[in-house]
């Protein structure tokens, strides 16, 4: 079974806390939030290691494997946003679909242990892109109209991947 595409804008986590997962972006120091990803790194290699980490537990939830690559394109993803908009005066952002970019990549076919190790790289260039932000209020734009400043966008992507841990038991 395929999975239901998430058609949320999860833009609203930026103002109140998720239930989901109890991320509350208020409580953000966006300067160490480089340093948070690369703390999540051990525990998503852990999840990795799991027997059943590339089993669906149900048909229309990703896989411990699937999440984790999701997550390290979102660092990746991160990392190419925040450059724009140190670089660029306000930025807009290509549209980026999950969805189909798990499906067009194989996520569900990709090695456990290769994303393990492709994790740390990922996180590593979040991290070293967020010590590089000066100006935390630059703007820029996702393709969706959203806007967003340096400040917003890494705690936006941060609560991502906080919620994601939260998904996998990680």
């Amino acid at each position: 079974m395929t999975i239901i595409p998430d058609s949320k804008d999860w833009t609203w986590v930026l103002a109140e806390s998720c239930p989901e997962c109890g991320f509350d972006a208020s409580d953000v120091d966006v300067t160490r939030a480089g340093q948070q990803a690369l703390e999540m790194v051990p525990r998503w290699r852990a999840a990795l290691a799991r027997p059943d980490a590339a089993a669906r537990p149900d048909p229309s939830t990703w896989s411990v494997l699937e999440y984790a690559c999701h997550v390290r394109d979102v660092f990746l993803l991160f990392t190419e946003r925040l450059r724009l908009i140190r670089e660029q005066d306000a930025p807009e952002f290509a549209n980026w679909d999950q969805d189909a970019t798990a499906v067009q990549t194989g996520y569900a076919q990709q090695r456990p242990s290769d994303v393990a190790v492709e994790l740390g790289p990922a996180a590593e260039a979040f991290a070293a892109e967020v010590a590089a932000v000066q100006d935390w209020e630059r703007p820029g734009l996702r393709s969706n109209g959203s806007a967003f400043t340096a400040d917003s966008l890494t705690r936006y992507g941060l609560h991502d991947l906080v919620h994601h841990m939260v998904d996998v038991d990680a």
